[in-house]
């Protein structure tokens, strides 16, 4: 038997239908399930598709030429002072930087940026490359045997060696026809200790033992790195693209159309949903300015910014996988709210909340977020108990 009842809510009409078990006659309602009102903050949550892996592969380009006489295999990670190839049976070790060293380096007193790769990673090393001068400082540079003096303004005097610039001199030439240079930030001066930490490196490293480090004999890259493939084969010509590689660290690329990347930021938490089901916390790590275009839907094409995620944790065993990654969107703060199992639809539209004692309030909603729905109504407070599916 089916007991049809009505409540009224203001001008609106709730239908609820109780079924009675046959045979029976109508007796006490069934003990429903209540919750409580809560007054939370709610979070709408973005779920887009990512691709774990280990980022974009970039080319490395053999320094000078030489023959290619080692290379390493896809999947090998290398560190700050492994060799990443070699050249003429000679290896060529690894440097984190910037920028790649463009000239030799060798003569005392050498001021420069690259000159600061060499001390920052010989130092890192574990040599000891004495006092390197600051910002600020001057240092003399000896004039080279049976080399003019290179002068200020002229960029064609002392061709391949330093040339002080008007703004970064103090006093010009020096007695002897050395040149003064004060050092600008970011710079490193081939200092004397200098020179001989090259040497006890390049003894270690069993590389010639010159004091030198010419153009090609390192290769400067931001950071260690994963080979992801190698292009050349033993016997060519080094001045070439030899291998590809990537970061050691594995992230999660997001491909995110152009309204949702707007409202993403460095820093933002996110959720990963693994392939095994499993969650792991991340952030945003970086968010691209670069506009792409992808295939849509129907042969459209849409236009996506690329959106790089690190986990937390470490996800050994998975080396690619497409995965599930959920950011934050709009918050409501301090609202109230229920389980969107609690609203009852009203007649004429809308919705309310069925009270513990049977009776009715009608709600206006607001936020839908994980389940819970932002709700406001006439008398609703906070620890109210209503109504809910089980």
């Amino acid at each position: 038997m089916l007991v049809l009842a009505t409540s009224v809510v203001g001008a609106g009409v709730v239908w609820a239908v109780h079924r009675v078990p046959p045979g029976s006659s109508a007796g006490p309602p069934a003990a429903v399930e209540t919750v409580a009102v809560v007054r939370t903050d709610l979070s709408a949550t973005v779920s887009l598709t990512g691709t774990l892996g280990y980022g974009r592969a970039e080319p490395v380009k053999g320094g000078r030429s030489g023959t290619v006489t080692w290379l390493p295999q896809a999947g090998s990670t290398i560190s700050r002072g492994k060799q990443l190839y070699r050249v003429d049976d000679q290896p060529v070790p690894l440097f984190y930087g910037g920028m790649p060293l463009y000239r030799d380096l060798a003569e005392p007193g050498t001021v420069g940026r690259d000159v600061r790769i060499v001390a920052a990673n010989l130092k890192a090393l574990g040599y000891e490359i004495g006092r390197q001068p600051g910002a600020g400082e001057t240092v003399t540079r000896p004039a080279a045997p049976g080399k003019s003096p290179a002068k200020p303004g002229n960029p064609a005097a002392g061709q391949g060696e330093p040339v002080a610039d008007p703004a970064s001199t103090a006093g010009g030439q020096a007695a002897g026809g050395s040149t003064r240079v004060v050092v600008r930030k970011g710079e490193g001066v081939l200092t004397g200790a200098l020179i001989r930490a090259v040497k006890r490196w390049q003894q270690d490293a069993e590389l010639p033992v010159t004091g030198r480090i010419g153009v090609g004999d390192v290769a400067v890259l931001p950071g260690a790195v994963r080979v992801d493939g190698v292009t050349a084969l033993r016997g060519d010509d080094a001045a070439t693209p030899l291998l590809t590689v990537t970061p050691t660290a594995k992230v999660i690329t997001v491909l995110a159309n152009v309204t949702e990347a707007g409202t993403i930021q460095r820093g933002d938490q996110v959720t990963v949903t693994l392939p095994d089901d499993k969650t792991a916390d991340g952030s945003v790590s970086a968010v691209s300015t670069t506009v792409q275009q992808e295939d849509g839907p129907a042969g459209t094409a849409e236009s996506k910014r690329a959106v790089t995620v690190t986990v937390d944790e470490d996800l050994a065993g998975i080396d690619a996988a497409d995965v599930q990654v959920d950011l934050a969107g709009e918050t409501r703060a301090d609202v109230l709210a229920v389980p969107v199992g609690a609203l009852v639809a009203l007649s004429e539209g809308g919705y309310a909340l069925q009270l513990a004692d049977g009776r009715f309030v009608a709600v206006t909603t607001g936020m839908f977020a994980k389940g819970m729905v932002e709700v406001n109504g006439d008398g609703l407070t906070e620890g109210m108990k209503v109504v809910t599916t089980s």
